[in-house]
């Protein structure tokens, strides 16, 4: 329970505060795992050398001994403390004992021969002993000479060693804590300073709340990846601006659209109700206007379906259509019986051995809709020029008409969902305003390219390019053709 309730705590806790006791945790554990392995490496170095030097000292007190061959009598006890006390060293206490463990001779120099037991060895050993808040290295050695055995004691007294040892210990623990303190200082500081951009991104959310869309966040003058992340919400925050003043223009021109044709319809059946129906003439006037109403409300309807499908992400990138010469003259006669009264131009240079990545269906609805917008926008008996050409590895397909033109400032729009120009003229001749932004976007799936370019009374020329290839052969492209 408790720790579940600690776990809760934490995750409530401030991100700030969440990564400066991160960072302590962390440092601190680092400097507890460095600081450990130092300092059992000096301790052990310093007792190393400490080893060292006693063994040393017992080996020329052995060699001292096997060169005179003492005999460990009485007349030589004398001599044999003397050249002892030559050897000696401050804190340190010299002892040697027979084969019963009784002590033939010894010599101290500030250490009491009591707190050291004696002890006999029959092999070299060095251990560490205490007593008495003193610690101790001692370094045992059997000796054999004629019929004396028994055994050489080295007693040194290493409370000094012990005390720097301990000093060490202290300066790690101080220094280990002054770590953490300073790790929590300066990971408070860096948590503070990434978590501006954070901060600056909720603040500005919140401005978002109160002020709209158009809060951005201010970016600094960097490359890192803070300002990466705070230029990507910027352009992030664009997007979504863009999108909702878009969504906001379609709602209000799909509400715009779809107001006249339902008040005109209201109108005449209103009329109808109340007096049309008895009036034969009134009644059939009535009927063809709410007829024509109807049918434009379902071209728009279905406008909005297939830029709604258009614009969902699908990709026709696998599809090629061959021959793409006879698919343009096929539709360009099309559009020629349904406008009998203008003349259509026909010019294609390149398109008899390259299949262009498009389908064909889409190819057609797309040069329809160029077509449907020239015959629209020029006056009766106009020509309409329709010109391919390849440039390349891109075919260039051009719908040139010679009438009323666009505006230069119009021209940026005119490929957006219900622009139009002259928008009187264009609702008496039926138009919806999304031909143009659905072909756009037909082509752009395929990625393609459209262009617009216009003068005011002389005309407008719409170009449109797609990616084209060589076709393998011509055997198979018969093939296709017939298993079309």
């Amino acid at each position: 329970m408790k720790v579940q309730k600690w776990k809760r705590q934490f995750s409530s806790m401030p991100m700030k505060w969440k990564l400066t006791l991160w960072s302590a945790i962390y440092i601190l554990l680092l400097f507890i795992a460095y600081n450990s392995m130092q300092y059992l490496f000096v301790e052990r170095w310093m007792i190393g050398q400490e080893k060292v030097h006693i063994r040393q000292q017992m080996n020329e007190i052995l060699n001292d001994l096997l060169e005179k061959e003492v005999e460990f009598s009485e007349r030589e006890l004398p001599q044999i403390r003397n050249d002892l006390n030559k050897k000696i060293q401050n804190g340190q206490l010299i002892r040697i004992l027979d084969q019963h463990n009784n002590r033939v001779i010894a010599v101290a120099d500030g250490i009491l021969e009591q707190w050291i037991q004696a002890k006999q060895s029959d092999n070299t050993e060095i251990v560490l002993a205490d007593y008495a808040d003193h610690a101790f290295l001692i370094i045992r050695s059997p000796i054999a000479i004629h019929s004396f055995h028994g055994t050489v004691e080295i007693v040194k007294n290493i409370d000094q060693f012990k005390q720097l040892t301990e000093a060490i210990l202290r300066v790690f623990v101080l220094s280990g804590l002054g770590a953490v303190v300073l790790s929590g200082l300066g990971g408070s500081l860096l948590a503070r300073q990434f978590l501006k951009p954070l901060q600056s991104m909720a603040l500005t959310i919140q401005n978002v709340e109160r002020n709209g869309l158009q809060e951005r966040m201010a970016v600094p003058n960097s490359d890192d990846e803070i300002a990466t992340l705070m230029k990507m919400f910027n352009k992030m925050m664009d997007q979504v601006e863009q999108s909702f003043h878009q969504q906001s223009q379609f709602v209000e021109d799909a509400s715009h659209e779809l107001r006249t044709p339902i008040a005109i319809i209201d109108g005449h059946l209103s009329l109808l109700l109340r007096w049309g129906k008895d009036n034969p003439a009134v009644m059939e006037e009535s009927l063809n206007i709410s007829y024509h109403e109807l049918t434009r409300m379902k071209s728009l309807v279905q406008d909005l379906l297939m830029l709604t499908s258009v614009e969902k992400g699908e990709h026709f990138t696998e599809e090629k259509v061959f021959h793409a010469e006879h698919i343009l003259l096929r539709t360009v006669g099309r559009c020629e019986q349904l406008h009998p009264n203008y003349t259509f131009e026909t010019v294609f240079q390149g398109f008899e051995e390259r299949a262009l990545q498009v389908s064909e269906r889409h190819l057609e609805q797309i040069l329809m809709i160029l077509l449907d917008n020239a015959v629209k926008y020029s006056a009766v008996g106009s020509a309409v020029r329709i010109a391919g050409f390849v440039r390349y590895n891109q075919a260039f397909i051009q719908v040139t008409d010679y009438g009323i033109g666009i505006p230069e400032k119009d021209l940026p729009y005119v490929m957006e969902r219900f622009y139009r120009v002259d928008k009187t003229r264009s609702r008496k001749q039926g138009g919806t305003g999304l031909g143009l932004a659905i072909a756009k976007r037909l082509i752009e799936q395929y990625n393609g390219q459209m262009t617009i370019q216009s003068k005011e009374s002389l005309g407008t020329t719409v170009t449109i390019s797609f990616s084209c290839h060589l076709q393998p052969n011509k055997g198979e492209s018969d093939a296709s053709e017939e298993t079309k």
